[in-house]
């Protein structure tokens, strides 16, 4: 069994990166990201690290599997992308401005342009959900495109 979160990244600025996050294949809530530089799983490792050098980027498009493990820096349980080429410790966790993400994905609504609202209440839904999932034994993956 498998529980399927996509994000469609659906504006692309220079600074940040907006998305749709659906859950089962129904809109779930909005994301934001640094900014998409169409970096792919394909992409080089050398390209990727040069990518980083140049400022805050989002990870590569992709399929990647979600753990829910213990964040050092959060100090709490929070989802963890898992195996991002070239990335280390990227989560899906609260924030509302490009400045609260280093390489993460943010939860929330999108009504104010470049921001999020409620990113807590939509962290804490997400969460719910995984943690249903994963209690089944279903394995959860994020697919971004």
């Amino acid at each position: 069994m498998l529980m399927k979160i996509n994000i469609k990244r659906i504006a692309r600025k220079t600074d940040y990166t907006i998305g749709h996050l659906y859950v089962g294949g129904q809109y779930f809530c909005d994301t934001l990201e640094p900014a998409d530089c169409g970096l792919t799983k394909e992409t080089p490792l050398r390209d990727i690290q040069l990518a980083k050098a140049r400022g805050r980027v989002a990870i590569p498009m992709g399929c990647y599997r979600v753990l829910i493990t213990k964040s050092p820096r959060f100090g709490c349980w929070l989802p963890l992308v898992y195996g991002v080429r070239g990335f280390k410790g990227i989560r899906i966790h609260a924030g509302n401005r490009p400045g609260d993400t280093s390489g993460c994905i943010l939860v929330g609504w999108n009504r104010r342009v470049g921001e999020l609202m409620n990113s807590r209440t939509a962290l804490h839904l997400l969460m719910q959900k995984m943690t249903e999932a994963l209690g089944r034994g279903e394995r959860v993956e994020v697919e971004i495109e």
